[in-house]
Parts: C-alpha cells; sequence; structure tokens
C-alpha cells in the first residue's frame, strides 16, 4: 500500500539521525489514530487491540500476540514468562537484552545471563551454545533459554543463521526468544517474509516506534499458553493498559503502509556512505551498511565538536566517541542525506 499521508503536521524544521525512534506520526497515521474504536484491553475489550495482536500474530506464523508498551517491556514479559527465579538466559554480548535494558531480568525475575561471544556483526556460534548450557548439576543454574537478535547494529542476521542457533539452542532443551526490535528491515534487505526468520524460535518481540514509525508499541508473540503466561507477566510489572486503541491503531497503519518503504531507509543510508566516503577524514566500510544504519568513524576528539557545530544547523547526532551511528527513517529524506553530508564535509573542510 501507499502511504498518501506521508506529510508531517507538523514536518521537523531540523534532521534528527540520532536514532529510528525520533520518528513522528504521519497525517494520515494521526488520522487512523483519532478515529479508533477503543475498549478497556486489561478486559479484552479494545477492538482494535485485539486486531493488531491478531494481525501481528498471523503476520509472524505464531498463534498469539500481546501488545506492550515497548520493545524493552516485550523482551522482559517475554523472559519472565519463559523462565523462573534461578533459571538462566544465553544471550549474546553485544544484544540489547544483555546491554541496553537495565537489567531487568534479573532485577525483578531473578535470573541469570550467561553471555555468549558474538563476531563484529553480532553472529555467535552454534558450538557456544552448546558449551554454554549447562549440566544438570544442582551447583548449577538451568538454562532454560536463548535470546537472539535478528538485526544488530544493522547487520542482518539471516534466516540460516537463526534457524542454526535455535536448532542448537533446543538440542540442549532450550526455548529461544527473538529481539525484533528491527525485524522488518531484515525481512526487507533479506527479500523475505518475516515468518520465514522466526520459524524457527518460539516467541518473538516487534517493535513498532522504529523504522515503522508508530508513537510507541510492540507486539509479543507465540503460543496461546505462552501468550497467557505473558499476559500475567504484562500485569505482573504494570503494563497493563486501558483504552490504548489509539496507539493500537497507530501500529496497524504501521504494518499497513511502512513495511515496504523500509528500503527506501536502506537507499538513503548506502546514499550518505557514498558521499561521506568521499570526505578525507572520515570513514565508512560500505560493506558493512546492510540497512538503515551507518557508522562513521571520524578523528578522535571531533565527535564533540562536529555534534555542536550539526547541532547549530538544525542537525541531530550522537557523539560520544570516534564511531559515530547514523540512522535514516521515514523523517529523512534523499535531501536530508544531503544536507548532513554537506555539512559534514563543510566541517571538516
Amino acid at each position: 500500500m501507499v502511504d498518501d499521508g506521508i506529510t508531517q503536521i507538523n514536518k521537523p524544521s531540523h534532521i534528527d539521525v540520532r536514532s529510528d525512534t525520533v520518528t513522528q506520526p504521519t497525517r494520515a497515521m494521526r488520522a487512523a489514530m483519532a478515529g479508533a474504536e477503543v475498549g478497556d484491553d486489561v478486559y479484552g475489550d479494545d477492538p482494535t487491540v485485539n486486531t493488531l495482536e491478531e494481525r501481528t500474530a498471523q503476520l509472524l506464523g505464531k498463534e498469539a500476540g500481546l501488545f506492550v508498551s515497548s520493545g524493552t517491556q516485550s523482551n522482559l514479559v517475554a523472559l519472565l514468562s519463559h523462565c523462573q527465579r534461578g533459571d538462566e538466559i544465553l544471550v549474546g554480548d553485544c544484544f540489547h537484552t544483555h546491554r541496553y535494558e537495565a537489567g531487568g531480568v534479573s532485577v525483578l525475575g531473578g535470573v541469570m545471563m550467561d553471555v555468549l561471544a558474538t563476531d563484529h556483526r553480532g553472529v555467535m556460534q552454534p558450538s557456544d551454545i552448546n558449551a554454554a548450557i549447562k549440566p544438570d548439576d544442582l551447583h548449577c543454574p538451568i538454562s532454560r533459554l536463548l535470546c537472539l537478535e535478528n538485526t544488530v547494529s544493522g547487520h542482518v542476521h539471516d534466516v540460516e543463521n537463526i534457524t542454526g542457533l535455535a536448532r542448537a539452542a533446543k538440542a540442549g532443551g532450550l526455548l529461544v526468544h527473538l529481539d525484533g526490535a528491527r525485524l522488518m528491515n531484515a525481512a526487507i534487505k533479506l527479500g523475505v517474509p518475516a515468518r520465514n526468520i522466526v520459524k524457527s524460535v518460539d516467541s518473538v518481540s516487534l517493535c513498532l516506534s522504529k523504522g515503522l514509525g508508530a508513537p510507541a508499541g510492540s507486539v509479543l508473540v507465540g503460543s496461546r499458553a505462552f501468550i497467557k503466561r505473558a499476559r500475567r507477566m504484562r500485569k505482573l510489572v504494570g503494563g497493563g493498559m486501558r483504552q490504548v486503541g489509539i496507539l493500537a491503531a497507530a501500529c496497524i497503519y504501521a504494518l499497513d503502509y511502512h513495511i515496504e518503504r523500509l528500503a527506501e531507509d536502506h537507499a538513503n543510508a548506502l546514499r550518505l556512505v557514498d558521499q561521506l566516503g568521499r570526505i578525507s577524514k572520515v570513514f565508512v566500510d560500505a560493506d558493512q551498511v546492510e540497512t538503515n544504519m551507518v557508522f562513521m568513524k571520524i578523528p578522535e576528539g571531533s565527535s564533540e565538536p562536529l555534534c555542536k557545530y550539526l547541532s547549530q544547523r538544525g542537525i541531530m547526532l550522537n557523539g560520544g566517541g570516534s564511531n559515530i551511528r547514523i540512522v535514516t527513517h521515514l523523517d529523512v529524506d534523499a535531501h536530508a542525506v544531503d544536507q548532513l553530508a554537506f555539512e559534514i564535509k563543510n566541517f571538516f573542510g
């Protein structure tokens, strides 16, 4: 489908490439939100939420879904639903669930994390999973779950990779959860249905507030029995929401209109790489750009001055080191990419 409302109500006067979480709802998405039929979702009475959950489960080839407020909450609810206190999760050393979710499953669930090494693309090896699974020994935690991601820093993990890791985990008696924060980016890049990527895993978190452009929300999918447990865990962590069909309507709109357009974000990332590659003091590796993320290496000590310079020109960029992440999204068109590259070139002379 073609989004006929891509123009923002309040078009940002600046360029923000800090993340794809900064996207603004389009005019048509806001109209869908305003017209949403709602009810009390804690009672299961919100028809728009129910539709979103059913649609997402069908899209990903699972039995049922659960709407939650964020990707972090979705992962937390999934991990708490799969595991009990004293259990252990195997997770990659650079994965979001390990590094950027405040240790929630350990703090709230008493669940340990065993961190496995990954390569520069965030890929772990099946042999490492086999070696990490604990024996049936009263001195050891119970290895219960493998937690995966399907894109790591823009790198796509393909169907064969996900399937191989899931196979190794299940051979050792583990369940498998996949953090699908940018699952649709991976599907577009690979040219395969998203359900093919997640066929071998037990549960999936699909975030709708990143490249898909919804203002908030993720959907957790899995078996009906799993989602029943997850609904209880959502309540436990304070995630029950009432007339939230207003947000669910935005998410449905995102599924209808914003999946195929992710290819534009990928193309704009490559457009940026092409231009940055012509700047003598900037290094980018085009071979490492697979989706909507570009990592730009700049001279030591130049990050803070560059970010200040760009900010004065209405461009938002996260600094903090010599390797800077730039993220394209639906509010960053080709013109914005060209403007960003132009200003970076001017800064470095």
